[in-house]
């Protein structure tokens, strides 16, 4: 339910080049507001350098200073204002009569297809440019056929809720084709078939595959793939506290974690999932690689944790998402070599923003070459998953065969994932 209200979101451009933009957002609360408002920021491509919110439960304050990251499209700060107020409660009072039973509903789901000659990083110039016209891509089936064409299957919705009008479809199409050039061969879009959904399944992993992209205890076997290289072992440097001396009535929750991409976002919808209430909450500013967060907390009922096993499951909790926000591997697939990229999907259906455009990034800044794409979901260790498989093309600079060349793979993949 939208908000009319101007004052509800506010954004201030910094004064000089360099500073950061201010967002304050001033409205009705609801539980996993702050998750939705980390969700958008980080689909946008925007850094939180720091945050700080408040609310006494009916009623929120959250200001954030954020920057765009190096890699990210133009950000358009009237969009980005849009899509913060769409997910703010509104300010009426029928909001708190039908906040219970009413459920915005989802955008449409419409089907890009695209015919064009392969060639390098042509995946991820298309992403690029489906970024910047703001539609979000749900589901991907890329084939390169023998003559070396690319097939290009893209599940998209628009996040301006515009797509249904000629203007905004013409304007998609020329922009892919400014892209493409004289590549391409053909490029059409329309609405996606009402069976859609039955496209997000992909062909099963096996067991092995599966053990260690979805297993939690991945950090601990350095044999695997996805066992972090020697300057990456700060993240295991994570500390997770709770604290029932300070407040009468909350428990404070304290934070100290290496800083990545996302990682405000990766702690709030931890604790979105887990039905737990923010009242207080500030988001230190990045000192030596790693950040600081404090958040005076309740559970559901609106009751401190004081039960030790209630601690310990959230404390886990928060530390499993922080030190693997994300999942990455190689594997063979055949005769073939398959990056496998996982993430977990929010109990609300909504995936990790912007993963398939850091994959398809990293993979171009390396030269590689992608032969097939596909995105879907999975059930795995009791929960939902998305998951990113790309069979990759050998050449000259990266053998596939060499461990060495794969393990470099992975670790570009995850730190441009991660913000590194």
């Amino acid at each position: 339910m939208g908000v009319p209200s101007d004052d509800v979101v506010v954004i201030q451009k910094g004064n000089r080049p360099g500073e950061p933009c201010v967002i304050t957002v001033n409205c009705p609360d609801k539980t996993g507001l702050g998750c939705d408002i980390c969700r958008i920021i980080l689909d946008f491509g925007l850094y939180i350098e720091k945050a700080d919110f408040s609310t006494d439960g009916i009623w929120c304050y959250l200001v954030l200073w954020v920057f765009p990251h190096s890699s990210s499209p133009i950000v358009r700060l009237s969009n980005l204002k849009n899509q913060l107020q769409s997910v703010c409660p509104s300010c009426t009072v029928s909001y708190y009569f039908f906040q219970q039973t009413t459920r915005p509903s989802s955008s449409a789901v419409y089907l890009l297809t695209f015919v064009c000659l392969d060639r390098k990083g042509l995946l991820h110039d298309v992403t690029q440019i489906l970024s910047e016209l703001e539609l979000s891509i749900q589901s991907v089936k890329v084939t390169t056929t023998p003559d070396d064409r690319v097939l290009d299957l893209f599940f998209i919705t628009d996040n301006m809720d515009l797509l249904h009008t000629k203007e905004r479809q013409d304007e998609t199409l020329k922009q892919l084709h400014d892209v493409l050039g004289e590549s391409c061969i053909s490029c059409e879009l329309q609405l996606a078939d009402p069976v859609y959904e039955s496209h997000r399944g992909i062909p099963s992993l096996s067991p092995v595959v599966a053990e260690e992209l979805f297993t939690c205890e991945l950090l601990d076997k350095e044999t695997l793939s996805q066992a972090l290289s020697p300057d990456m072992t700060k993240l295991k440097e994570s500390n997770v506290t709770m604290d029932n001396s300070l407040s009468p009535a909350h428990t404070l929750l304290q934070i100290h974690c290496a800083d990545h991409k996302g990682l405000l976002y990766d702690i709030m919808r931890t604790l979105k999932d887990c039905n737990i209430k923010i009242s207080y909450g500030r988001f230190s500013p990045n000192v030596k690689g790693y950040r600081d967060l404090d958040l005076f907390i309740q559970q559901k009922d609106g009751k401190k944790f004081v039960d030790p096993d209630k601690q310990s499951a959230l404390c886990l909790c928060l530390k499993v998402e922080m030190l693997h926000p994300l999942r990455v591997i190689i594997a063979d697939r055949g005769p073939d070599t398959e990056l496998l990229v996982a993430n977990p999907v929010e109990l609300s259906g909504k995936g990790r923003p912007r993963v398939f455009y850091d994959v398809t990034l990293a993979l171009k800044t390396l030269g590689i070459c992608i032969f097939s794409a596909e995105i879907g979901r999975v059930s795995a260790s009791d929960r939902e998953w998305e998951v990113y498989r790309f069979l990759l093309e050998e050449n000259h600079k990266f053998q596939l065969s060499n461990m060495v060349a794969k393990n470099q793979i992975v670790d570009r993949v995850r730190r441009t994932l991660m913000g590194w």
